[in-house]
């Protein structure tokens, strides 16, 4: 067992980390109090390889696997969740496409996002978050087309994308087996998208809802057969929460990176504060929980692209990093003392930035039900 990144895996790390240090954090800051996208981030993202990782080379991608985009996201994350955020989530529209897609829908929708184009996975709903199976939103069949009527909430990138992928139901008595997934297209006639909403952290990443009122699409925008919507989702979040993780851990990271620091130089009682045990074991606490999310992030990211279920694994790293993000953005706080409750510093961003990673993507106590659930099955 090798826990020795490669020399590919080296360069790629480095050059996130230099586009992350050079590029993003510089405006992270200003980009949080505006609550606002730096566009101009997103083509220079593109140029170097930051975004579409996972989107085949011949379409403009970068054509690398799970495990290069884990590297990728953490760096990019240190900088700014809310960045990396609206840059990652390019990689999730494609994972729909590599899990169900056909060979022309791929075709479609790799070359859009290759060439520059925003999209958003919209399967949020008022009262469907954690229970993906209660979404109410309908796909009705009329012919050789669907007509969606319903209503999404928080969906990420939402007033920056040009298409969606759109999950519905298409059988209102199939539970599972009743949802479907659609490509809509942002100016099909009935499709509509609310204002930003306001966030506590991330604000770099605008959310909005998603309206359909008699939207109308063609049998040929269906990803996958009718009622394989669920089956979709559950693959996607396999993929997908490997990248969450190591969102997560660039934050945590950050926050201890910030922490030590601080407490080198900061002194009380005649001795850098990192001399006193009470925080010297606060740090101690914050590197173990970074290193242990760092392994599982790793973990789940490698056995996907080996070919291996990784059901059980992506659902340790999300939760663990998700956690570690949060307790590790606290202490580093604590550390601080009450600089760390000022917008001076960058440590009281970074916990507002962490807390969305115990939400979204399946929140933790979701997590955990997903590995009892595997338990029971070994």
């Amino acid at each position: 067992m090798n826990f020795e990144l490669s020399e590919e895996h080296k360069l790629i790390q480095d050059a996130a980390r230099q586009f992350a240090r050079g590029e993003i954090a510089p405006i992270a800051a200003e980009c949080d109090r505006t609550s606002s996208f730096p566009m101009q981030i997103m083509d220079k993202a593109r140029e170097v390889g930051m975004v579409n990782v996972t989107v085949p080379e011949n379409f403009g991608g970068a054509g690398l696997g799970v495990f290069e985009l884990a590297l990728i996201t953490q760096e990019l994350a240190w900088a700014c969740a809310g960045i990396n955020g609206t840059l990652g989530l390019n990689n999730v529209i494609a994972d729909v496409f590599h899990v169900a897609g056909s060979a022309q829908q791929k075709e479609q929708v790799f070359k859009r996002l290759g060439k520059g184009e925003l999209a958003a996975y919209a399967l949020t709903e008022p009262a469907a978050g954690s229970d993906v199976s209660a979404i109410a939103t309908r796909a009705v069949r009329n012919g050789d087309r669907y007509v969606l009527n319903g209503s999404k909430v928080w969906i990420s990138n939402a007033p920056l994308a040009t298409f969606f992928v759109v999950f519905a139901r298409t059988d209102p008595q199939g539970g599972h087996r009743g949802m479907s997934a659609f490509l809509v297209e942002r100016d099909t006639p009935g499709l509509s998208v609310g204002e930003p909403l306001g966030k506590m952290g991330q604000r770099a990443a605008p959310a909005a809802e998603v309206f359909f009122q008699d939207a109308e699409v063609p049998e040929t925008a269906r990803i996958g057969e009718e009622g394989d919507g669920f089956l979709v989702a559950m693959k996607v979040f396999d993929r997908s929460r490997p990248m969450v993780a190591a969102g997560a851990l660039g934050v945590a990271q950050r926050a201890l990176d910030e922490a030590v620091e601080y407490a080198r130089t900061r002194r009380t009682m005649g001795k850098a504060i990192i001399e006193h045990q009470a925080i010297g074991h606060k740090l101690a606490d914050m590197a173990l929980r970074v290193e242990a999310a760092r392994l599982l992030v790793l973990q789940a990211a490698w056995l996907l692209d080996n070919g291996h279920r990784n059901t059980m694994q992506a659902a340790y790293a999300k939760t663990y990093a998700a956690d570690a993000a949060m307790t590790t953005t606290t202490e580093a706080i604590q550390v601080f003392g009450g600089m760390g409750y000022s917008t001076d510093y960058p440590v009281e961003k970074l916990f507002r930035d962490a807390k969305v990673f115990q939400i979204y993507e399946g929140t933790s106590e979701i997590q955990r039900n997903i590995i009892a659930r595997e338990l029971s099955r070994s």
